[in-house]
């Protein structure tokens, strides 16, 4: 039996993670045996070595391999190319094909991305697995074959069967081995290895310079969280290869090939249903609060001039019962009248009321709440229009949902919507 070192030379398997060590000893172990084999792992941590070491060291090394995209095959093909069909089984069968399981009889199948298979695909494949049985698509003989098969998928396999989008049954009977490939963000020794050979291809490949990264560009690569793994690893590489002039990059130059490069490599929460009403950041719920706040001034604001106006704080009450409910909340009581309210409010004589409502309206523009034209800064004002925009989203356009949500009337959601041209 060969060691995970030679294996990794014989593959181009790059690292010495020890997650990635045990996947390779894993695949290593299983091969000599017929075992179902299933790899998880997240989209380009580098799944598809894992069946060819498989089939490699198999009794079956020199049989066909054969490795199927399921993701690629539309829905009302990959029967067909699975396990063949007849001639004038459907339109355009001019004549009988023979499927990949009947063509890798003897030899290894690998299924990448497994979790994209059809629910009736899956009854055939659950079939083969369990007898080595198959019918072609239009045909009532069955049919014989002897296939190693290595399943791989980047989906969450309970979440998928959960939403019954994948058979519990075939589920167990694939992953009888799982091999789980980490992903790079969890191999951070690797991160600048796989770099390093990805740079020095490149150079020989476009027969230019090997580019060389400074101390704070390898920091960054690091610190990068590195949602495409090895495949984005990659394009950078080549990118920067490609593009720069220089051979010496800079963090600073660095930067701008990494999306999000800001976003450095820490723990987040993740998984969990959202709500609709949930924002992704701290900063959107601040600004979300901000928003609700000023909406609350402008109504006190609003009220405030009411009683100035009338001087008479039962009629005012009668007449502003929602807006009172909705500065200082719903909790099915009474709203308390004048006299039995526990502050009491600065009664002023009739000659007085006029010249203090002139004087009130001089002083202060915002005199009336519909009509506020507040001095914003322009960070502000473009996260409003931001969450009027992500709150229209996710109500569908439904402007009175939409309000609700942000906490504002639906007449001050439309004024807004004109004002900003959304």
């Amino acid at each position: 039996m060969e060691g995970i070192q030679s294996i990794k030379q014989r593959f181009e398997i790059i690292g010495n993670d020890p997650k990635l060590n045990r996947a390779i000893e894993k695949a290593i172990q299983v091969a000599p045996t017929d075992i179902s084999v299933l790899v998880t792992g997240e989209s380009g941590v580098g799944k598809e070595s894992v069946p060819k070491i498989i089939h490699a060291l198999s009794h079956r090394k020199h049989a066909k391999y054969i490795a199927v995209n399921c993701g690629a095959i539309p829905e009302g093909t990959i029967d067909s190319e699975l396990f063949g069909h007849e001639k004038g089984a459907f339109t355009g069968a001019t004549s009988t094909r023979s499927g990949y399981f009947e063509v890798a009889d003897g030899g290894t199948i690998f299924l990448d991305e497994v979790g994209e298979l059809p629910l009736t695909t899956q009854v055939r494949l659950l079939r083969v697995l369990e007898n080595g049985e198959f019918l072609k698509v239009g045909s009532s003989q069955v049919q014989k074959t002897d296939v190693r098969i290595v399943a791989a998928t980047n989906i969450k396999m309970f979440e998928a069967i959960k939403k019954e989008k994948f058979r519990e049954d075939l589920y167990y009977r694939l992953s009888t081995v799982e091999i789980n490939i980490p992903p790079l963000r969890e191999r951070q020794d690797d991160i600048h290895l796989l770099f390093r050979k990805f740079a020095s291809d490149f150079g020989q490949k476009y027969k230019m310079p090997t580019i060389r990264l400074e101390d704070d560009a390898r920091e960054l690569l690091l610190k990068y969280r590195w949602p495409g793994n090895i495949r984005q690893l990659r394009n950078i590489a080549e990118q920067v290869s490609v593009l720069e002039e220089k051979r010496s990059i800079s963090a600073f130059t660095l930067n701008g090939y990494l999306p999000n490069a800001s976003t450095s490599n820490l723990p987040a929460v993740v998984g969990g249903d959202k709500k609709e009403s949930d924002f992704s950041t701290e900063r959107e719920i601040l600004y979300k609060v901000l928003f609700d706040m000023k909406g609350d001034l402008n109504d006190l604001k609003k009220l405030t001039l009411e009683l100035l106006k009338n001087n008479d704080t039962e009629k005012v009450q009668e007449e502003n019962e929602n807006l009172i409910r909705k500065i200082y909340g719903d909790d099915g009581e009474e709203i308390p009248k004048q006299e039995n309210a526990s502050v009491e409010l600065l009664q002023l004589p009739e000659t007085q009321i006029e010249p203090v409502i002139q004087q009130a309206v001089q002083e202060d523009k915002y005199h009336f709440a519909e009509e506020i034209q507040e001095e914003e800064t322009l960070s502000l004002q473009e996260k409003e229009i931001e969450l009027i925009k992500k709150s229209l989203e996710r109500n569908r356009g439904k402007r009175k949902a939409a309000a609700a949500e942000l906490g504002i009337s639906e007449r001050t959601l439309y004024r807004k919507i004109k004002q900003y041209d959304l």
